[in-house]
């Protein structure tokens, strides 16, 4: 496992420690008007263990290589943030995912911006990836306008792409790619 830190722009990165956990689920709680309709698992029952059982699945993950989970931090504070993280990496053709939610109280000040650009640098020089996938629920407009944000190209809308809450949705899929 990696004790990566990754500082950018007033942010750091990090993989989750278990004492994470009482303010990883207190910012569940407060974000679940803005990050429920897109992410079922963000709920008003969640507790500090549901953390640490999240928690214990990414070191799982990054121990199997196919996902680096982080938490988004403030440089100067660090107060918790929110999430991000590269997964469903695909090593045979060198790309992967990138997602990213922020607490509510921090919507709206390029938390998540400025971590998908640190993440996608991760992901290219780091881990010598080509490609980069972003998938967006239609009409999840925060995400849409980080991706467009961060210069990431929506190649299409593609059918039934992800699932939330049990049902089938469409989704922007946006790629990003070295320079």
């Amino acid at each position: 496992m990696t004790d990566a830190h990754i500082h950018f722009s007033g942010l750091v990165l990090r993989p989750f420690a278990d004492t994470d956990a009482d303010a990883f689920a207190a910012a569940v709680v407060e974000s679940v008007p803005s990050v429920s309709p897109w992410m079922a698992w963000c709920a008003s029952d969640y507790t500090a263990a549901d953390a640490l059982e999240w928690f214990a699945m990414c070191r799982a993950s990054e121990a199997a290589g196919t996902a680096f989970e982080f938490g988004i931090f403030c440089g100067q504070t660090g107060d918790f943030l929110g999430g991000a993280g590269l997964n469903d990496i695909r090593p045979l053709h060198r790309f992967c995912n990138l997602g990213y939610w922020v607490r509510q109280s921090r919507q709206g000040q390029g938390v998540a911006s400025r971590s998908v650009q640190a993440l996608a640098a991760h992901a290219f020089d780091a881990l010598a990836l080509h490609r980069v996938e972003i998938v967006v629920a239609v009409g999840n407009t925060a995400s849409l306008a980080v991706a467009a944000k961060c210069g990431a190209f929506d190649e299409r809308v593609a059918r039934n792409r992800l699932c939330i809450d049990g049902r089938a949705v469409d989704a922007h899929v946006f790629s990003l790619v070295p320079e």
